[in-house]
């Protein structure tokens, strides 16, 4: 029998970073204390980067201690840390109820990014990608994505900051889309962790109907879509969930952000050997981005063990970016990072799950 992941607590105490500034300001004003109190809070939990509630060392004992009582600062525990030599570093997190999730710090010139993840697992079912091979868990609630920011944020020297979030962890964020918003409200909040929404981006694999709702929100994120295929009979393949949809209705309501939003869309394409990486692959590509103000971000495959996935070689990779190019697409090849520290998506919970269940039989 398989060995119960690690549980952080049997804590019932509510999380406090599910709770917003009004909701922070309520409390603090049921719990008899001047309503000022509540900012000194906020600024411990963003700016000043509480490791503990005791740490808040300019509030009063009585009201540490009533934190203490009613609040879990951290829902989850750090069950392996990886860093790699380019200076990634990467996350497993146990959460309370078993689930494991995984939030990555990429670091590139002066940019401090995150990729935070918005479910444990993902139902998109996209064959290459170690997320979804057990399915979709649950959804993770507004505070434990806020965590994942705290988390990430605090392996930063007090100097630095984060400039950029991507929610493109595990998960679907546009399948959790209440509390993906929630959580980027206090990512873009100058009172929270200040960042642009200019620099934060949503990546889906196409769920026209949250499209949709995303270019009402008051606040236009980067929309990046990941189309791995450039017509329905490959991405019926390799993203399964393209088949209730199509690639038709996913460009209508991308052209519909942006018509919404002025934002330029980002497409992502994962480069698979021998699947989605031919000269007539690019050609239909080309085709499908002509006309709409976009950048193709091609992402040479991660392989994850146990999948029959490869990373095409330099030439076929050349070949396929000189066909984009000749065609006038924007397109730039991204560099793999964190390679040695399983960064890519899913993989670091999936090879610790795989060791887990070794180790009990």
């Amino acid at each position: 029998m398989k060995t119960p992941k690690n549980k952080t607590t049997g804590d019932a105490r509510p999380h406090l970073l599910d709770l917003d500034e009004a909701e922070l300001r309520a409390w603090v004003r049921d719990a008899g204390q001047p309503e000022y109190r509540a900012g000194q809070i906020w600024r411990w939990l963003y700016a000043g980067r509480a490791t503990s509630l005791d740490a808040m060392s300019d509030l009063p004992r009585r009201l540490r201690d009533r934190l203490e009582e009613s609040f879990r600062l951290w829902s989850t525990h750090v069950a392996e840390h990886k860093t790699s030599a380019d200076g990634t570093e990467k996350y497993l997190l146990d959460l309370a109820d078993g689930g494991r999730i995984e939030c990555v710090l990429l670091r590139d010139g002066p940019r401090r990014s995150i990729c935070v993840s918005s479910q444990v697992g993902c139902a998109m079912g996209c064959v290459f990608c170690a997320s979804g091979l057990d399915g979709v868990e649950r959804n993770l609630s507004r505070g434990e994505i806020v965590e994942q920011m705290l988390r990430l944020q605090r392996l930063l020297p007090a100097e630095e900051r984060l400039s950029h979030i991507v929610m493109m962890g595990m998960g679907e964020p546009l399948a959790n889309l209440d509390n993906v918003l929630t959580a980027l409200d206090v990512a873009r909040s100058p009172t929270g962790l200040g960042i642009s929404p200019r620099r934060i981006t949503i990546s889906t694999v196409g769920l026209p109907a949250a499209i949709r709702r995303l270019a009402r929100h008051a606040h236009p994120y980067h929309l990046a879509i990941s189309l791995h295929a450039p017509n329905d009979a490959l991405r019926n393949r390799i993203v399964p969930i393209n088949s209730r949809v199509g690639i038709r209705e996913i460009m209508a309501a991308a052209d519909d952000y942006f018509a919404a939003t002025g934002r330029r869309l980002t497409f992502e394409y994962v480069l698979l050997d021998g699947i989605n990486d031919s000269p007539q692959c690019a050609r239909q590509l080309a085709s499908l981005l002509r006309g709409r103000v976009s950048m193709l971000n091609v992402i040479p495959y991660n392989p994850v063990a146990g999948l029959p996935y490869r990373t095409p070689d330099p030439a076929r990779q050349l070949d396929f970016r000189d066909v984009l190019e000749a065609a006038g697409v924007n397109v730039q090849f991204r560099q793999r990072k964190g390679d040695s520290i399983d960064a890519a998506c899913g993989q670091l919970r999936r090879n610790r799950d795989a060791a887990d269940a070794h180790t009990t039989h």
